[in-house]
């Protein structure tokens, strides 16, 4: 096959246009983007070889129909038509609530560049190293993976990373560029969710140098390409 794969980019935040616009930039692939906020086709209708979901800024616990339609299309896409999945920060939620996790409010806030470690061998975290940089933002947090999946990234604030089949969720932000990491962080200031002198400290760690060591991050995207490459490539049984 020579035509690039179709995925489906979900978007579950709320002010959409950089989140889109982060991952148009890093899948290299056809997307067929859905608000996950409105009405969403049936799986079964839509032409994808595999589905990306984004962060936002609700928690996927809360009591909107729009989170638990999410999540329903997101088990069958999954579990009933076994097409390739990728979860980030909210995503990575839906993910674990979709496939039998569980998620909670962690009681604190986790948000910067921070170290994530790889807890052992997963091929959509190959070339990276046991110890990366990543951007973060979250106060929930998977803390029960789903039955069967394997935890694969975590540092002291949880689970960071894990897979089921070929599912993926990740925690961490690899899509963020430099201005969407400040432009969080003063947002947190200005919704007085952290005080400013804990958004000065995260902004003091918002440097060129800093985005540069978490672009290692960013090849996640192309190993996960290349599952969803292989899957579409193999023959049906």
């Amino acid at each position: 096959m020579t035509d690039r794969p179709r995925l489906a980019l979900l978007v579950a935040a709320h002010d959409g246009d950089s989140t889109r616009r982060n991952f148009r930039r890093e899948l290299d692939a056809d997307l067929l983007e859905l608000d996950a906020h409105e009405p969403l086709p049936p799986v079964d209708e839509v032409d994808i070889d595999g589905l990306v979901v984004t962060g936002s800024r609700s928690s996927v616990y809360w009591d909107d129909p729009w989170i638990a339609d999410l999540v329903e299309w997101v088990r069958v896409a999954v579990e009933d038509n076994a097409l390739p999945a990728l979860g980030v920060c909210f995503g990575h939620q839906t993910l674990a609530t979709a496939l039998g996790g569980r998620v909670e409010h962690m009681g604190s806030y986790e948000i910067g560049y921070r170290e994530v470690e790889r807890t052992g061998d997963d091929r959509v975290l190959a070339g990276l190293d046991n110890r990366f940089l990543a951007f973060t933002t979250h106060q929930d947090a998977v803390v029960e993976t789903p039955p069967g999946a394997t935890r694969i990234a975590g540092n002291d604030y949880g689970i960071q990373g894990f897979r089921k089949g070929r599912a993926w969720g990740v925690q961490f932000h690899p899509e963020y560029d430099l201005d969407t990491a400040e432009r969080i962080a003063v947002k947190k200031r200005d919704h007085e969710m952290l005080t400013s002198a804990e958004i000065d400290a995260v902004l003091d760690g918002v440097t060129p140098e800093n985005y540069d060591r978490a672009c290692e991050a960013k090849r996640l995207f192309g190993n996960f390409i290349g599952v969803v490459e292989e899957t579409r490539s193999a023959p049906a049984r």
